[in-house]
Order: C-alpha cells, then sequence, then structure tokens
C-alpha cells in the first residue's frame, strides 16, 4: 500500500481485465482468415480476454471484504450495512441504468425492435438487477450483452455480509476466521452444484444460433449467480489474508505478485482453442478456481511489494481503472451503434479486412473512452459524492483501503 491509501496492483488489475473484455469483443469481430500470420496469436489470444469478468469479482470481492476483515480481526462489530448499500448502490446503479436505458431505446429506434412482453421483461429485471436468475432475463437488453454481468455482481454484493455475519457470529479471528471462510466458499460451491445438476434446462431453442436468449439457456445452469459467488469469495478470501500479510514487505511480496500476474496470462494462452468462457471445475467459467486464485495471491502481494506495484500502478492505467466501469457498460453498445451507422465498418473479410478491423477497432476505443470519461466525472462521481453525504456520522471512515482503485 502506498501513502495516498492505494492498494498497490489493483489498479493495474482492474485496468487490465477491463479492456481484456473489450478487446474481447472486438477480436470476435475480426475474420481470423484475414488476420496476417504473424498476428494471428496476439487475436486469438485476445479473444480470452473474456476472462477480464472472472478478474473484475475477485477484485471486487476483495476491496468489499477487506473492511470485514479489519472490523473482525480488531474485535469491533460489521461495518455499517447502511454505508454498505450506500456505496454500492450509488457506485453500481446511475451508470448502469443510464446504459440500460439508452441501449433499449437505441435498439428500438435503429435496430427495428418491437416493445413485446419478453422485451420488457428483460428490461424490467434488468433494472431491478434481478435478471441472473433465470435465462429469459439474463442478457437485459439484445444490443449490450455485457450488462448480463451486473445482475450477478449484485447478488454477490448481498451474499457477501451474509457470509460475514457467519464469521462474526462465531468471534474468529485471524487464521481460524479465513478458514471458516473456506468453510462458506465450500458451501456456495455446494449450492452451485446442486443447481447445477437439479436445475436443468431444456434444449428447445438453447444455443448460440438461437440469439442472446438461447446463448443464455447454453450458459445457464453453469452461469449462475451463487457460482460467481464463489469467485467473489475467493477474493474475499485473498482480502483476509491480505490483512495479515500486509505488513511483511519485501521484494519477495515482488516475486510472488510477479510470478501470479504471469500466471495469469499463461491461463488465457492455455486456453485458446476452446471456449471463450473457459468452464472450470463444477462448471464455474474462466478457469474457476485457478484464474480467480491466480488473481487473489496477485492482490495479496502486490500492496507490499516494494518495486512491482508501482511500476504496474502507472498513470495510464490508473486513469483507465479509474473509468472503467463506464468502459465496461458502454464499449459493446458503440460498437453495435457503428456497426448500424457506419456501412462495413466490421466487415473484416477480404484483403482489407485486417485494416478495416484496426480502424473500426481504433474508434470504438476512443469513443469509448470519451463516453466513459464523461460517465464517469459527470454521473458515477457525483452520484458517489451524494451517497457519502447520507451516510451516519462517524462512519465515513469505513472505506475499504484501496478505494482510490475505483472500486
Amino acid at each position: 500500500m502506498n501513502q495516498d491509501n492505494r492498494l498497490l496492483g489493483a489498479d493495474f488489475l482492474r485496468a487490465t481485465a477491463c479492456m481484456g473484455v473489450l478487446l474481447h469483443h472486438l477480436a470476435f469481430r475480426m475474420d481470423m482468415n484475414s488476420v496476417p500470420e504473424a498476428i494471428q496469436p496476439v487475436l486469438r489470444f485476445l479473444v480470452y480476454g473474456s476472462f477480464g469478468v472472472s478478474v473484475f469479482f475477485v477484485l471486487s470481492g476483495f476491496l468489499l471484504a477487506r473492511p470485514f476483515w479489519l472490523a473482525l480481526d480488531g474485535g469491533k462489530p460489521m461495518p455499517s450495512m447502511r454505508t454498505y448499500a450506500l456505496r454500492r448502490l450509488a457506485r453500481i446503479v446511475p451508470g448502469f441504468w443510464l446504459a440500460l436505458i439508452v441501449s433499449l431505446c437505441l435498439d428500438l429506434m435503429l435496430g427495428g425492435k418491437v416493445l413485446d412482453g419478453e422485451r420488457i421483461i428483460r428490461f424490467v429485471a434488468g433494472l431491478l438487477l434481478v435478471s441472473d436468475w433465470h435465462w429469459v432475463t439474463l442478457f437485459p437488453v439484445d444490443n449490450n450483452g455485457p450488462l448480463w454481468s451486473i445482475g450477478f455482481e449484485v447478488t454477490a454484493y448481498l451474499l457477501l455480509p451474509l457470509g460475514m455475519a457467519a464469521l462474526f457470529a462465531a468471534k474468529a479471528r485471524d487464521w481460524p476466521a479465513r478458514l471458516l471462510w473456506i468453510g462458506v466458499i465450500a458451501v456456495v460451491l455446494l449450492v452451485h452444484w446442486m443447481a447445477v445438476q437439479w436445475a436443468p434446462i431444456d434444449e428447445v431453442e438453447r444455443g448460440w444460433n438461437h440469439g442472446l436468449v438461447g446463448g443464455a439457456k447454453a450458459w445457464m445452469p453453469r452461469f449462475n449467480p451463487i457460482g460467481f459467488f464463489a469467485i467473489f469469495a475467493l477474493g474475499g478470501l485473498a482480502a483476509g489474508v491480505q490483512v495479515l500479510v500486509q505488513r511483511h514487505r519485501g521484494v519477495a511480496m515482488d516475486v510472488i505478485g510477479g510470478l501470479a500476474v504471469l500466471s495469469t496470462a499463461v491461463i488465457l494462452a492455455l486456453n485458446i482453442g476452446g471456449l471463450s468462457e473457459g468452464f472450470g471445475w463444477l462448471g464455474i467459467p474462466y478457469a474457476f478456481p485457478i484464474m480467480p486464485m491466480a488473481v487473489g495471491v496477485a492482490l495479496i502481494a502486490l500492496p507490499s511489494s516494494v518495486y512491482l506495484g508501482r511500476w504496474l500502478d502507472i498513470a495510464p492505467l490508473r486513469f483507465i481503472a479509474k473509468i472503467s466501469f463506464g468502459i465496461y457498460v458502454w464499449h459493446f453498445l458503440i460498437m453495435w451503434l457503428i456497426e448500424k451507422l457506419v456501412p462495413g465498418a466490421f466487415d473484416t473479410s477480404g484483403d482489407t479486412g485486417w485494416e478495416t478491423w484496426l480502424q473500426t477497432s481504433g474508434v470504438v476505443i476512443a469513443v469509448t473512452f470519451v463516453v466513459a470519461t464523461l460517465s464517469f466525472y459527470l454521473l458515477e462521481q457525483p452520484a458517489v459524492r451524494w451517497a457519502r453525504k447520507l451516510e451516519q456520522p462517524g462512519r465515513r471512515g469505513e472505506a475499504p483501503a484501496g478505494i482510490k482503485t475505483a472500486s
């Protein structure tokens, strides 16, 4: 941790996860037959930027669990749930709702879609942050696919305090408390397994060739909010370990953190040729549990590193981390909009396909950064500041260390 109360390495991980997801969607639009042979391995690697979703969940679990661990080890009561809820709602809801509403309006205006019953149900489920519980509603809108994960994240926000409450009730501290949290993760994995085994989905119009709803049926039940909470909870476990070892600062932490970061890249490379969902143990996506564990180790070590954490958290990546939520919720809609308004923008076949992809991708990235920056400074940051004014007096100091990592 450095002098301005940032958890070193967290900004780097958030920024790379964010850009990974963006580049994943761009890479999917490239006809690999038109890619220069020397560049093909890079594009195939970028397809697995989808694993950035796992990094987001681990990082969120890490940052949000940390104040619970600090209070638990210090013999203090649980952090204020009012403050916790206010901060989560202020950080997620305004930016998400705006992206969701704009996406639906544009789909009706430019996409030729009709506001029928199913589309209304999907939109309302997204608006109420419960779209993650059924395959019909998993994708709240047709033209902004990445919004599917927001409901999963909100469910994780709700489950974290429940799991932590068990630890506070047991009055456990230090390493015994961490062992109890592993028990919580075990229970979560059992519930996930039961959902996969006993909540089968029929095969009628199941698959991505049947659109987003068909794709959601293909993802579920392996994609379910309990399984994603297991990813989130591993981030929570990493926070508990980091709180205990944070004083052990040294070059050894640079080595451990560096190897952990390198491991995440190796895991992505090893998945090349497989499904971009990377279904892992128990069918949980994104190379579970190896990928989340590698990210967790990086989050444990980098804040106590001497050099690497600072080298990784360079200013451009810190800025990307700051506006990362806006990048995530807007980039896919911007791609869709450019495709609608600019004929041939993503026609990546033929001799000019590679140049077309590079030019269009550059435009997508530039516009996304502008929109995400405006979203952060005009909507997200003001909403967070407004919520802080509503917090209980004397509780504002409960922000997790590293709050400046754009959590």
